[in-house]
């Protein structure tokens, strides 16, 4: 075998600890260390991530070949052309749809200056669901595709409610209505003397609720209500040439960051095979996310 894929994992959150499981199990991946400051981290975080190489700083590790960014999304555009500069290729979950086409223009201009790759919104939605919608859009030319998601955790929206001040805890469901329509329950445990109102008037004015109906609702433990299964549900009805009632639908329930990481895994994967640039992965071969001889894959799965 080559040389194993060196790898480094960015914080140590629900997707970071899935990443490092996802790394472990790639036979053609090394993990190098996890980097994560560990003020953030709490007592059993941090036992558990001591064990992989934990440090604070990248300047700590050995250069890794590809970076997961397993942090929040509004932190990707900051970290990773930091990483780019280094020469190190990243990967991140960036899950705002409306802004991640610009973000890939950000990340390509950093790297094909300095020779590296940076794959944009490697998740499942955006994602893998982005490359099932272009497979139902070709198959499909003429038609409308919905896509409805959950009803489960969304862990990019539960993040940025938890960021706002005054917040203890958070959790955002995703809750299907139908035709791609979707309500956001949302459930928050406020710090003392925080203002539920002005906390709720924030939730519902930010990027990633304002165009969705969004219910706040101030709960006591949200730990009570966590569940990280998720899912999704698309359906196209269209024209194949001049023939309508085509119908096509896809559907999983899943573990919302076990699926993230696995795909981040097979991200990196596939970083080491693009020319140098930023890459959604609807711009990235299929096959080149997969392990194993291009030859032996396409015998057994063509």
């Amino acid at each position: 075998m080559q040389n194993k894929i060196k790898v480094t994992v960015f914080g140590f959150g629900n997707i970071g600890k899935h990443a490092v499981q996802a790394v472990q199990a790639a036979p053609d991946m090394d993990l190098i260390g996890i980097v994560q400051p560990i003020a953030e981290l709490d007592s059993a975080q941090l036992e558990a991530a001591k064990q992989y190489n934990l440090v604070e700083s990248i300047e700590d590790l050995a250069k890794p070949d590809v970076a997961l960014l397993c942090i929040p999304t509004r932190a990707v555009p900051d970290l990773a052309p930091k990483l780019l500069a280094r020469g190190i290729n990243t990967v991140d979950c960036y899950d705002i749809h409306g802004h991640l086409a610009d973000l890939r223009l950000q990340l390509d201009k950093a790297a094909r200056e300095n020779s590296g790759v940076a794959v944009v919104s490697a998740g499942w939605d955006p994602g893998t669901d982005s490359m099932v919608r272009c497979l139902f859009k070709f198959m499909l030319p003429q038609g409308i595709t919905y896509t409805n998601f959950g009803p489960g955790m969304s862990m990019g929206h539960t993040v940025a409610v938890k960021s706002f001040a005054g917040v203890e805890n958070a959790l955002s469901m995703t809750i299907p209505l139908g035709t791609g329509v979707h309500r956001r329950m949302v459930y928050v445990q406020l710090k003392d003397g925080v203002n539920f109102a002005e906390v709720a008037n924030t939730i519902k004015n930010d990027p990633y609720f304002i165009n969705d109906e969004t219910i706040v609702t101030l709960v006591e433990n949200v730990s009570d209500l966590f569940d990280m299964g998720h899912g999704v549900s698309m359906e196209r009805k269209g024209v194949s040439g001049l023939t309508h009632n085509q119908l096509l639908n896809y559907s999983m329930k899943i573990n919302n960051p076990a699926l993230t990481s696995q795909i981040m895994v097979a991200a990196a994967r596939a970083s080491l095979k693009q020319k140098p640039g930023a890459y959604t992965m609807i711009e990235i071969p299929i096959i080149d996310f997969m392990y194993g001889d291009r030859d032996d894959i396409i015998r057994n799965m063509v």
